[in-house]
């Protein structure tokens, strides 16, 4: 079972695992500094860490999607893992925050622009590499006639 780390990055579940964790972690970090320091306190500060590490997934998963043997599977994985993601910060975010999406003022429609945006980012990556597939097999030695 021995598994390097650069394979198992290639799993969109453990690319939303981990951006979960970095950022249930920063949240936390910033719900102490609000507790310690009231006055100084945002408390949308969860909810803009989660906007931020959802993009940053939408972003990094969709790069990662070029090394995908199978497009179909990985646009699978990746749209459950985000979900999961989604979900997550959320949840973390209205239990530290006590605030929810609803109240979050703009913060809704953050997350909705920042998963339509996903959508278009892996569906962008997928077409760029169905191009450059193309470009490769055509020989490019000279112009045909016509």
């Amino acid at each position: 079972m021995n598994i390097s780390i650069e394979k198992r990055l290639n799993s969109p579940l453990v690319q939303a695992l981990a951006v979960l964790l970095i950022a249930y972690t920063i949240m936390v970090i910033g719900w102490l500094f609000n507790r310690f320091q009231p006055e100084n306190s945002d408390p949308l500060f969860c909810w803009s860490i989660g906007a931020a590490f959802m993009l940053f997934f939408a972003m990094m998963n969709s790069v990662l999607s070029l090394r995908a043997d199978s497009f179909m599977k990985y646009w699978q994985a990746s749209m459950y893992s985000y979900i999961l993601l989604a979900l997550g910060t959320a949840l973390v975010a209205w239990g530290l925050s006590g605030i929810t999406i609803n109240d979050a003022g703009s913060y809704r429609w953050i997350y909705m622009v920042i998963s339509i945006g996903f959508i278009v980012f892996l569906t962008m990556v997928n077409f760029m590499k169905t191009i450059v597939k193309f470009a490769e097999k055509e020989e490019w030695n000279e112009p045909r006639r016509k």
